[in-house]
């Protein structure tokens, strides 16, 4: 039952934010995350007890007449770093946000900790129908919480999103059905679905490859299924940000690992270099026009298409060693970490100065120091610079990248090197523009952290230094499928 928690706590907690009115509501939801931090951690407790050789795994009858069960399993590292990352990062959000409430608190909170309960499920399903039922669960919530909050162009915005999404979920579900459909049994369970994707022949599973690839590469995004992103990311309220840019993009990750590299060998394998392609092709893609952007938002969102773009070049890499996938689940766990905390440091920012346009920023480091120890470090840490969380995850994926079975590894290899040398370029020159230089009129009344915005970040930071000293902690923990 202790997984089952993982989603019903906050599905709960949700549903009740609803019913407790402005006054309560936030301190209600800094409770159910929390709560759930805490299921996360037992939940992770008993797995690393178990030595890896016991699931924590929940199954009951679900649509028995179609072969659907509700299964949930906490079964491999990467399902424990997911859930450990969805914990961490709501509290951290919602205690970030106490000194700057959003309009109709109750319905924000709300929708949020349903999205928390959509992305649970999504890490924890073993049955494909239910994966699809969380995959959306964890949607509708977030295209709510975009059109609700947010800038002047949030409803075109949001619908082109829906737009995108709601096209690769029905791509994804006709094919979950195709593959449901040579299942010896007609059943959805993973295992089936494995045993079923294997036995068909390559011909078939090149096409149906794309099918499950396109739904979550929109996901991701990766290039050049991207264009929503930026958009969405500059005009949704920065909370929905964070969680669009720490986890959600970390669905479409998860779903390759879990769902489309197993059940779909042949053609991943057939389709390997054309990934590897569009993967490279999007760091450096997304890299340039990072070093371009005036606004701080989109900076942040084309840095975050060009490390995902890494990471899933480094997933379909098939290294000889497993290098390139162990540091994809290393990084797709640190890239949250530094994310979220870029994207509260941004959020401060805005709402301190009302801009996020980096030509009315600078001189900040005079006045707000332990904002600007924050902004480096954190900065610091989503470029890879040693003894940082980010440098052994991205060391591992170029490291993986170049022992890859593709015939054009050492082009992609060096391609990707350049991205890890552009963003050093958009990232020192965002922190120049941010923090150095001039006061100006506008930043000249900036104020400093409060005490509950510095206690984030400082949980933060630990982080990035704790696993940049010692990255044994994630390196134990990680294991391959």
């Amino acid at each position: 039952m202790l997984i089952l928690l993982l989603i019903l706590v906050p599905f709960i907690g949700g549903l009740a934010s609803f019913l407790f009115g402005e006054k309560m509501a936030y301190a209600w939801s800094v409770f159910t995350s929390l709560l759930t931090l805490a299921i996360a951690g037992t939940a992770y407790y008993f797995y690393s007890q178990a030595t890896h050789t016991t699931d924590l795994s929940f199954d009951c009858p679900w649509i028995e007449s179609i072969g659907a069960t509700f299964s949930l399993s906490m079964s491999d590292s990467l399902s424990v770093l997911m859930i450990g990352l969805t914990g961490l990062l709501f509290p951290c959000v919602f205690i970030s946000m106490q000194n700057k409430q959003p309009e109709r608190k109750h319905v924000f909170y709300g929708l949020m900790l349903l999205a928390q309960a959509g992305l649970m499920g999504v890490f924890l399903a073993k049955d494909a129908l239910l994966f699809y039922l969380f995959w959306e669960v964890a949607l509708i919530p977030v295209y709510f919480l975009s059109s609700m909050y947010g800038g002047p162009n949030r409803i075109p915005v949001t619908f082109k999103f829906f737009v995108y999404t709601f096209v690769g979920s029905l791509v994804m579900l006709v094919a979950l059905l195709i593959i449901y459909n040579h299942t010896p049994v007609h059943s959805f369970s993973w295992d089936a679905f494995v045993s079923a994707g294997k036995s068909l022949p390559e011909a078939d599973q090149s096409w149906l490859f794309w099918m499950l690839f396109i739904a979550f590469a929109i996901k991701m995004p990766v290039f050049p299924f991207h264009t929503w992103q930026p958009d969405a990311y500059e005009q949704s309220a920065t909370p929905v940000t964070v969680v669009l840019s720490a986890i959600m993009v970390k669905m479409g990750l998860f779903a390759v690992v879990r769902w489309l590299l197993p059940i779909i060998p042949l053609g991943s394998i057939h389709w390997m270099n054309v990934v590897l392609l569009l993967c490279i092709i999007g760091v450096v893609y997304a890299s340039c026009m990072a070093m371009v952007q005036t606004n701080i938002k989109r900076l942040i969102a084309y840095s975050s298409i060009a490390h995902i773009g890494l990471m899933c070049a480094a997933i379909f890499s098939y290294s000889n060693n497993l290098l390139g996938v162990q540091g994809a689940y290393i990084q797709m766990f640190n890239h949250g970490i530094n994310i979220m905390g870029l994207w509260i440091l941004v959020s401060i920012v805005e709402n301190r100065l009302g801009t996020q346009d980096l030509r009315e920023m600078g001189g900040i480091a005079k006045i707000a120091p332990r904002f600007t120890i924050a902004l480096v470090l954190i900065s610091l840490a989503n470029i890879a610079l040693p003894l940082t969380n980010g440098f052994v995850g991205e060391f591992m994926m170029l490291n993986g990248l170049f022992n890859s079975i593709s015939t054009y590894r050492m082009v992609f290899t060096i391609v990707a090197g350049l991205g890890v040398i552009l963003s050093a370029v958009y990232t020192l020159g965002m922190i120049q523009k941010v923090a150095y230089g001039e006061l100006n009129e506008k930043t000249a009344s900036m104020k400093d952290l409060t005490m509950n915005e510095w206690i984030i970040l400082l949980v933060i930071m630990g982080i990035i230094l704790f696993l940049g000293f010692y990255p044994n902690a994630l390196m134990l923990l990680v294991d391959t499928p």
